[in-house]
């Protein structure tokens, strides 16, 4: 076996060494080669120095990494590994570093900030897995549900329940072999992320004497983590939507220069220093940085009334999980994909696995804690003993699977870890998808991953029915879309039309008396304010308003009927639902003068959900951040497609020559012939 960087018509690296921390280091090389921007972008972010080229608008992210000492929490848990672990990721490390310059040479992003390569610390990885996933929880949906209680009673929390508008969710299933027509297991599906340019997932090929993965790996992360096949065994996940993150509120004071936190045994010494935010084109900015016995202070201060604090399991255990991602790479059975994962912390996860012999595997994975139910709902106070931590939940669920198994975020195999989950759909519809199937192989699953069916639209098209008197237009506005077939496709005029629909019900909803006191969101710091704004928990709650769960003063029926009345009157000429729909990606250095993404379909609820905000915005923000079909039988015969494309630096040929076939539904073949690879030079 000859070491190198290999690469296939897309431009995917498939990596070869002699051993395993050879590899990894030549992992680290590729991966700061086609991706310096975007993971130096990322080691800025988990530090709290993005500001410092990226201007004003990263100051709110720096300030709460600063706060919540991601970079910190990363050391510690980076103190923690044992040694095999951490001279992995040294490995890793070291071939980032060996790798920046050249791929900062190639990245325009680079001159256009006046940003310079830095450097890679051993802990650097875990910190921008931090960065990923500390809002992966959606812990801010406790700021906002306090919110609720507190301006409407506890008794309207429940009216707006519902998945947070930016928790991260994804689409999984696996098929035993029975149910396939290839005499192997199939597994498959498409984590939903924030679209981002260059894309959160790479598709990469770790191959040394020891392994041979092939799978979806976090740039700036060692190993696959999350989606991977090594020829004998395959896993993906999706998010458990697990509450394993807890706000307090925090009674703290000054005494001289050290500030005191009241908890269950009195008045306790804080940590407490302060750090300089440099920002492009403004004066510095100092943060002060408080710790409680409960974590870290996330918002308000010591001169407040009260402030609040952030306790989540890798700043109190020191752990990650990082452990697992060297056994991962190393499994030949779903047994080992289950025992790899006994170290696994964050985030939660559903877990689905399948291998050459048969075995299946259907399991949560990550760490939990034991406490009182009102963490999971509240901020709570710290200084009574009721809410403390009390151990974790151990064993973690898990299920046995019998012809077929669905994930996708629902209230399912994690529902006694968690509160609030996606709404059904997604999974109902493809379990309906699966079960109407048989002989299933990898070429066939783009017709579960493109489906438009919109499972949700139920509530508000029976309230669209029931509605009399209405005007010529409107009328025929709620003729036509009580015929419409709910799929969310770009060229139909329905689909746009209830979007633009479910729109104006939205704004009326939030514009109603009855919630005038949610309309001003507390005083929190920016960061969180995807969850404490009314109008997107407006649009995510709709079903719950409109289906039964309403609130006191809000005439839902009358919301619908002016909300038809004024579409109708506005409609000049029919619009489609693609040329509302469409992709626009996260870019650290956004283009202001960026035409128009392209036209999408589909729509939060669809399986193929690409979601934008109802009544603030139909431009899709999150989707499918890759699809992916792992083939059991023949390794080569998987699938899988990214948004754009292999490489992240702007006019590459493989920047975003995937997205074609990632709109079209398209997957393309993972190639796992050496043969049929283009070697690559080693003069970067």
């Amino acid at each position: 076996m000859r070491p190198g960087t290999f690469r296939d018509p897309w431009g995917v690296p498939h990596v070869r060494a002699a051993d395993p921390l050879a590899l990894a280091a030549a992992q680290g090389r590729v991966t700061a080669y086609d991706r310096t921007w975007q993971i130096e972008v990322e080691r800025h972010r988990s530090a709290g120095t993005s500001a410092a080229f990226l201007g004003v608008d990263a100051l709110d992210w720096d300030r709460f990494a600063r706060q919540v000492r991601l970079d910190d929490t990363a050391r510690r848990c980076h103190a923690n590994l044992d040694e095999a672990t951490a001279e992995w990721v040294g490995a890793y490390v070291d071939g980032v570093n060996a790798g920046l310059a050249a791929g900062a040479a190639r990245s325009p992003e680079f001159a256009a900030t006046g940003l310079a390569p830095g450097r890679w610390e051993p802990w650097t990885p875990l910190a921008v897995w931090l960065g990923h996933h500390i809002l992966f929880a959606g812990f801010p949906g406790k700021l906002w549900r306090e919110h609720v209680a507190q301006r409407l009673g506890p008794s309207a929390i429940e009216a707006f329940a519902t998945d947070g508008p930016a928790v991260a969710g994804s689409n999984g299933w696996l098929l035993a072999a029975e149910r396939t027509g290839t005499g192997g297991a199939l597994l498959a599906g498409d984590p939903h992320r924030f679209i981002e340019d260059p894309g959160v997932y790479q598709q990469i090929r770790l191959a040394c004497p020891e392994y041979d993965v092939v799978g979806l790996a976090v740039p700036g992360v060692p190993g696959i983590a999350h989606f991977g096949h090594t020829g004998t065994v395959a896993w993906a996940i999706t998010n458990a939507m697990a509450d394993y993150q807890d706000v307090y509120a925090e009674r703290l004071r000054r005494h001289g220069t050290r500030v005191q936190a009241l908890g269950p045994d009195g008045w306790r010494e804080a940590h407490v220093h302060v750090e300089t935010i440099e920002v492009a084109g403004a004066d510095p900015v100092r943060v002060e940085v408080v710790e409680t016995g409960r974590g870290p202070v996330i918002a308000r201060g010591p001169d407040d009334e009260t402030a609040v604090s952030l306790r989540y399991p890798p700043r109190v255990r020191g752990e990650l999980g990082f452990a697992a991602l060297p056994e991962l790479l190393r499994a030949r059975r779903v047994s080992d994909v289950d025992e790899a994962l006994r170290h696994w912390v964050e985030p939660v996860n559903v877990v689905q696995a399948a291998d050459t012999g048969g075995g299946l595997l259907h399991r949560v994975a990550g760490v939990v804690p034991r406490r009182h139910s009102d963490n999971g709902r509240r901020v709570v106070p710290a200084w009574e003993a009721a809410y403390a931590w009390r151990g974790w939940h151990a064993p973690l669920p898990r299920a046995e699977v019998t012809g077929r198994a669905v994930m996708a975020n629902e209230r399912g195999l994690a529902a006694p870890l968690g509160v609030e989950f996606a709404p059904p759909h997604r999974a109902r519809r493809i379990t309906e998808l699966l079960d109407a199937g048989r002989n299933w192989t990898a070429e066939q699953m783009a017709v579960v991953h493109t489906d438009t069916h919109l499972g949700s639209a139920g509530p508000l098209l029976t309230v669209l029915g029931g509605l009399t008197g209405l005007g010529p237009a409107a009328a025929a506005l709620r003729d036509r879309l009580l015929l419409w077939d709910r799929r969310m496709t770009a060229d139909s005029t329905d689909a746009a039309d209830f979007a633009l629909l479910r729109a104006a019900v939205v704004r009326r909803i939030a514009s109603h008396p009855a919630l005038a006191a949610l309309a001003e969101p507390p005083a929190y710091p920016e960061v969180f304010a995807p969850w404490l704004a009314l109008t997107p928990r407006v649009g995510y709650a709709l079903e719950h308003l409109l289906g039964g769960t309403s609130l006191p003063g809000l005439d839902a029926a009358a919301a619908v009927r002016a909300a038809a009345e004024e579409v109708a009157d506005a409609a000049d000429s029919p619009v489609r639902w693609g040329d509302l729909h469409r992709l626009a990606p996260w870019r650290a250095l956004p283009d202001p003068d960026a035409a128009p993404g392209p036209r999408l379909d589909g729509d939060h609820d669809c399986v193929l959900a690409t979601s934008g905000v109802a009544g603030v915005t139909h431009r899709c923000f999150r989707g499918p951040a890759a699809r992916f079909v792992w083939d059991l039988a023949r390794r080569q015969d998987s699938r899988w497609v990214v948004p754009l494309g292999a490489c992240g630096v702007p006019g590459d040929p493989h920047h975003d020559d995937q997205q074609a076939a990632w709109l079209a539904g398209d997957l393309l073949p993972v190639t796992t012939d050496w043969d049929r690879l283009t070697e690559e030079s080693d003069e970067h």
